[in-house]
């Protein structure tokens, strides 16, 4: 399916030189630290902690409404430490998320409302679907579909995820979220999806 045009108004957005479109309504602390490597859509609302630590994003990202980035952190007895963040190229982030991970890689799609906990490692090509909420230190492997809540999966999701998986226990299965499998040609859906949204992202006089 075709996107269509999505307008927005030039005074509410900063184009930088290498094609990035910040909301004037997103707020990055510590603007310092975060890299945006081009063509990346940060929405109104958003909120990116580079103050905690650097916060890096590839080229053609979308980071939509009211969505949180956030270094991840670790305790040790003498405190807290905050980490670095990077986040691939042609990564789609929905509205209303929280991403507290420690590595997003590249052709990623986080659905709406989905929290990424702390020290989370997304894999490339790899989706989560809409009001999943990922425990901390996850690990999402490469062309995977992980949904749901901790200890929430449907029982006969886990059965069937572990049918097609042969030899892996159903309770492995219950603390990651695994639902399902991508195609082999995610990267160039992903790569096509953010390159369109990019296209279609127009200021109102340029229409």
């Amino acid at each position: 399916m075709e996107l269509s045009e999505m307008l927005y108004n030039k005074s509410e957005y900063i184009e930088t030189a290498s094609g990035n479109k910040v909301s004037r309504q997103s707020v990055l602390c510590g603007s310092q630290n975060i890299v945006l490597n081009g063509k990346t859509i940060v929405m109104n609302d958003c909120i990116i902690r580079g103050d905690l630590a650097n916060v890096r994003v590839g080229r053609h990202c979308v980071v939509k409404s009211r969505s949180v980035i956030r270094p991840p952190f670790k305790k040790f007895s003498k405190g807290v430490a905050f980490f670095p963040l990077h986040i691939g190229d042609h990564v789609f982030i929905e509205e209303d998320c929280v991403v507290n991970a420690a590595q997003i890689g590249s052709y990623v799609h986080i659905g709406k409302n989905c929290v990424i906990g702390r020290r989370c490692v997304l894999k490339d090509c790899c989706k989560i679907l809409d009001n999943t909420v990922l425990p901390p230190e996850t690990v999402v492997p490469p062309f995977t579909v992980f949904s749901g809540c901790p200890g929430m999966l449907p029982l006969n999701l886990l059965l069937i995820s572990a049918f097609i998986c042969k030899n892996i226990d159903v309770h492995v299965l219950l603390p990651g979220l695994f639902s399902g499998e991508l195609p082999e040609c995610t990267q160039e859906l992903m790569i096509d999806v953010t390159k369109s949204y990019y296209q279609k992202f127009l200021p109102l006089t340029q229409v």
